[in-house]
């Protein structure tokens, strides 16, 4: 198991099965607010959804095309951020992320984004990473601003949130430009 670690109250854990109660539990606590911006909450009603989302994370992980970590805050499971849509030709991959309520507000999912970057650009050789949210989500939108990223546009109707079209937006940044 893959472990980074951002500062002394603060780790990042490759998420493993035995995760998946805690997992699912930190986001059934906060499901009215996830939900909001994360349709998938809607299809995650038991642990075990979460445990095969694990699962499917682990064999991307084992053909590199994505990598889940589970954020760890004094000792709490409170979250996750992962990559995903890794591309090996172009060597570019997103960043997904979500906290539970009462882990928001601290600058966890900030220094978590951090660290995986960090990880993605000099062990993983990665030449640029995206975050996409959909337009209306002011507070995902603060996280990339904080951590230098470039916008680089809209995607109009790209995603669907509860039946809705929603505009996505893509904001970037490069290797060249990361200053951690």
């Amino acid at each position: 198991m893959l472990e980074l670690s951002v500062n002394e109250s603060l780790i990042l854990r490759q998420l493993q099965p035995e995760h998946a109660p805690a997992l699912y539990q930190q986001m059934d606590t906060s499901r009215k607010s996830l939900r909001r911006f994360l349709p998938w909450v809607d299809y995650n009603t038991h642990s075990d959804h979460t445990l095969r989302f694990i699962e499917m994370m682990l064999r991307k992980t084992e053909d590199q095309e994505a990598i889940a970590f589970g954020i760890w805050y004094q000792e709490q499971l409170g979250g996750m951020v992962d990559l995903h849509n890794w591309d090996h030709q172009l060597e570019i991959a997103e960043i997904g992320y979500w906290l539970g309520e009462k882990f928001r507000g601290k600058g966890i999912a900030v220094n978590a984004c951090k660290a995986l970057i960090s990880f993605a650009f000099e062990s993983l050789r990665l030449n640029k990473l995206e975050i996409r949210f959909a337009l209306q989500n002011e507070r995902s939108a603060q996280i990339p601003i904080r951590l230098g990223f470039a916008k680089e546009g809209i995607l109009r109707h790209s995603a669907k949130l509860h039946g809705q079209y929603v505009d996505t937006v893509v904001m970037g940044i490069l290797k060249q430009d990361w200053k951690h």
